[in-house]
């Protein structure tokens, strides 16, 4: 359970630079959650790979430093600061971000952990501090503000409920909400979407991913998602090298249906990745993966299929977003993922995130008996 220090305690903050500072920078959640059921432990192994700038192709767009707050001595906090190129070159300015934020419920270590971020990126001539991104905005991103009390789905952060206003004791605004939807894979079709299909059927084909010609398929994944989420706010496409390394990692954990692609008179137009909550999954491994706790995991996403899930990634091109056939693309893909997704053994699905600004796709998923039950924020402050 977290506590807060002694006024009287020092604060030191440290550099993650070696093998075993990595190694306490990755477990250190633990303390901050104990006690805690609604968390759920990343696995150390993913997190390992996704902080090596060997495994991880964002590395080749991404500088970082992490940091340690340690409190007499014992582990307290941590924080990232990275500084993403891409960011530059898509938006034109220099903002820099923060991320993978977890601290006790201690004023000065949350002062100690942000100056220090800042401080990083201010040497390195940025003018501005977003976040969290824990690297990307393509990762994890977004601090907890409503929805404590139950699990995270995977790929998506969690947070403690005092983090926000330590966050924004320091400076930071809000820059933008972003919502988690949850949705009982049992709903019916509204009469309004029943009739955009019908309209729509002899002109649109939906199919599975063809895994024979993979490749070619994320190709056509990520071409879509980049235009179609490219007017969103901090938009920052997947590099081809990013998006094959998540789709071969996909590859060796889900059905092909689970990946749903549209197409307009025979031209890929809209998708949707459904995904076997893996928090659901490993919950009770407590981050580690032995042996038997990986014949567990694998039995639990292949065989037994857990009961919730979560659709990461959806898109629907530009050139349909506006009309009714962009509707009836929507439409179409979350039908066939609903169809899927209940084959195989699940009951609900969290679609996340999205936008508070996203007033199409808000409206669309609503109509389905969707509610928003979780809010992630971006922070954002001037330096």
């Amino acid at each position: 359970m977290a506590t807060t220090a002694a006024a009287s305690s020092s604060i030191e903050i440290t550099p993650v630079k070696t093998t075993r500072d990595l190694k306490r920078f990755i477990s250190l959640p633990h303390e901050i959650y104990v006690g805690r059921k609604e968390w759920r432990a990343p696995l150390h192994a993913e997190r390992r790979m996704h902080l090596s700038e060997k495994h991880n192709p964002a590395f080749e767009h991404l500088e970082w430093q992490g940091w340690i707050a340690w409190v007499d001595g014992r582990a307290a906090g941590r924080i990232t600061a990275q500084i993403d190129t891409l960011r530059e070159r898509e938006h034109g300015d220099r903002v820099g971000y923060f991320g993978m934020l977890e601290a006790i419920d201690d004023a000065r270590v949350f002062s100690g952990l942000l100056a220090t971020a800042e401080a990083w990126l201010a040497e390195r001539g940025t003018d501005a501090i977003h976040g969290p991104f824990n690297l990307t905005i393509n990762d994890e991103c977004g601090l907890l503000v409503d929805g404590f009390d139950t699990p995270p789905m995977m790929m998506m952060g969690h947070g403690r409920d005092y983090y926000a206003a330590h966050v924004e004791a320091e400076g930071y605004s809000k820059a933008v909400d972003m919502l988690a939807y949850w949705i009982d894979l049992a709903f019916e079709h509204p009469k309004a979407m029943q009739r955009l299909l019908t309209r729509y059927e002899s002109r649109m084909r939906i199919r599975p991913i063809d895994r024979s010609r993979y490749t070619e398929e994320l190709d056509t994944l990520r071409d879509i998602f980049n235009d179609a989420w490219a007017n969103n706010w901090g938009f920052v496409p997947f590099t081809e090298a990013e998006f094959r390394d998540m789709g071969n990692t996909l590859k060796l954990l889900i059905a092909d249906d689970l990946v749903q692609i549209a197409e307009v008179e025979g031209r890929p137009a809209a998708f949707i990745v459904g995904l076997p909550n893996l928090n659901e999954a490993a919950r009770d491994l407590d981050g580690r993966l032995s042996p038997v706790g990986i014949a567990k995991l694998l039995w639990r996403l292949k065989v037994r299929f857990p009961e919730t899930s979560r659709v990461p990634l959806m898109g629907v091109r530009q050139a349909y977003q506006d009309g009714p056939l962009g509707a009836a693309l929507a439409f179409g893909v979350i039908a066939a993922m609903q169809t899927s997704l209940r084959k195989h053994g699940a009951t609900g699905c969290e679609l996340s995130w999205i936008l508070e600004g996203n007033k199409g796709m808000r409206d669309i998923i609503e109509r389905l008996g969707a509610s928003a039950y979780k809010t992630y924020r971006i922070y954002r402050k001037p330096l």
